[in-house]
């Protein structure tokens, strides 16, 4: 099985993309948001769990995280690999989603970088609001914020990336058909 990590600051496209992969090769689409979306709304033993920590204001820990990426791994057949949409976030969750993947004799095979400048993202992200009605989107200082944490939290995750071999910077800019191609060409040389 193959394992893409997709990356990109908020509103490089990584959502859109993910999904648009992962229908041309047979991959898992796994966004960790829909997944803890879908354990909360079927209350699964881990959505009560989570429940009850986001009740109280906490993040879900990794730990938690990780064990919901594992079951749906462990629970997944007939598809040749999976797409993750966003995650890890942090270098204590690509290590721990590192060991979990060895555990199952998998690796990480490719990580997928979408590199948008800032202005080209904040325009991206207006024009998202005006469509989507996301306030996150339409707010220009928390755009920035979210590009700032995206900056000092999830780009240190690419670092790892490098050092282990598996990052692939893309040009983000551009239609969604040309950056799909681009993408397209760093998968097949891991297929």
């Amino acid at each position: 099985m193959i394992n893409v990590l997709m990356f990109g600051p908020p509103g490089s496209g990584k959502g859109t993309q993910s999904v648009t992969l992962a229908e041309k090769y047979n991959f898992l689409h796994l966004s960790t948001g829909d997944m803890l979306r879908a354990e909360l709304a079927a209350a699964t033993e881990l959505g009560k769990k989570m429940e009850a920590i986001m009740a109280a204001g906490e993040l879900v820990p990794d730990d938690v995280v990780i064990a919901m990426i594992a079951h749906k791994i462990d629970t997944t057949t007939g598809r040749a690999g999976f797409v993750f949409d966003g995650f890890p976030r942090t270098v204590e969750q690509a290590e721990a989603l590192e060991k979990m993947l060895e555990k199952r004799k998998m690796k990480i095979d490719l990580m997928l970088v979408l590199e948008v400048n800032d202005a080209e993202l904040m325009d991206r992200m207006q024009k998202r609001a005006m469509v989507s009605g996301r306030a996150d989107d339409a707010d220009e200082a928390v755009i920035n914020n979210r590009i700032a944490v995206y900056r000092a939290k999830t780009e240190p995750v690419i670092e790892y990336g490098r050092r282990a071999g598996v990052a692939r910077i893309v040009n983000g800019v551009g239609t969604i058909d040309q950056i799909f191609a681009r993408l397209c060409n760093h998968i097949e040389t891991v297929l």
